[in-house]
């Protein structure tokens, strides 16, 4: 998180507040749990999400308490998400550090991140929040339960497609990504076109960024990235540049190796070929260009302030990013 935000740093320190709400928060329950759960949110991670809140709540009547338990709120519920993540994909590194399930195994990091899900509730319950906010997070969990789901279904089948693909992303990613922006904006009591016009920046920063985790699957550093590179692909989780490189490929060349149910470290390698051969990789980076666009369409469409500023200027540095 520092590296990330050391240029701005008011939502720096903000951030670190947020991140000291859940570790209070957390540290009231189970003496298991907080062994478990709090060195997870000190490794911290960019901590997008609820950096979003905060910014987006700037747009309108701020109020700093009320905003950063919100924030905490969803990183909470995006940590309850990776938690469950790592025991689908059997992830052993996490920001560079062993998973939950990992270090304590897949029994214990299912009630972990259940336990993360329910106590995001508890803590929206305890403050004056709207009703609709607490709808609009429940619908964001569905979203991201069914984008999983969905992604589930397609795993080790070269019967995924494009317009599959997006759907699952929608979910599982751009979801939440819209939720931060929208909660922020309504809790500061932003105008309702404001608030939409914040989600859609949500939506397709989530869209953008997204593709490039996927991307980074083909192109990334493990040490930089903290978890493993091919991951995906391992997991049979067949990605954008893969979904490109099968609509080019006529002679069905990847189909054949995607159908199996395991890779041997040639097949592997083969696929990335394939992928390249067939521009998976350029076509890709050509989407998250047209996504952030949109992103950068919206962003001007917003009041001037120093959030507007800091927006279009995270937008560029996540394009660009390698990890």
């Amino acid at each position: 998180m520092s590296e990330f935000w050391k240029n701005y740093p008011e939502i720096f320190e903000e951030l670190n507040d947020v991140k000291n709400i859940m570790k209070k928060s957390i540290k009231g329950s189970d003496a298991y749990l907080n062994n478990s759960i709090i060195p997870l949110v000190e490794q911290g991670g960019k901590m997008l999400r609820p950096a979003f809140v905060l910014l987006s709540g700037k747009f309108g009547e701020y109020n700093g308490e009320k905003i950063r338990n919100i924030a905490a709120v969803v990183e909470m519920l995006h940590l309850a998400t990776l938690i469950h993540d790592d025991i689908i994909d059997n992830s052993k590194l996490r920001r560079g550090c062993d998973t939950i399930q990992s270090k304590y195994g897949k029994d214990f990091a299912v009630y972990a991140g259940d336990y993360l899900f329910c106590h995001c509730f508890d803590m929206l319950s305890k403050h004056d929040y709207s009703m609709e906010n607490l709808r609009n997070v429940s619908k964001a969990i569905k979203k991201i339960c069914i984008g999983e789901i969905r992604q589930n279904y397609f795993r080790y089948t070269s019967k995924i497609n494009f317009n599959k693909y997006i759907r699952i992303i929608s979910g599982k990613t751009a979801a939440l990504f819209s939720l931060s922006f929208m909660l922020g904006a309504s809790e500061a009591k932003c105008d309702l076109p404001l608030v939409r016009t914040l989600g859609k920046v949500g939506y397709n920063i989530g869209m953008a960024f997204q593709i490039i985790d996927d991307l980074l699957d083909y192109t990334g550093d493990i040490e930089k990235l903290g978890k493993a590179t091919q991951n995906d692909l391992k997991q049979g989780y067949y990605t954008l540049p893969i979904i490109f490189a099968l609509e080019e490929d006529k002679k069905g060349e990847l189909a054949s190796i995607l159908d199996s149910s395991s890779f041997e470290k040639d097949d592997i390698k083969a696929i990335f070929e394939l992928v390249k051969k067939f521009n998976g990789i350029e076509k890709s980076k050509a989407l998250v260009e047209r996504y952030s666009k949109k992103a950068f369409e919206n962003i001007k469409k917003l009041p001037d302030c120093e959030s507007k500023m800091i927006l279009s200027e995270v937008l560029q540095t996540l394009i660009h990013r390698k990890y």
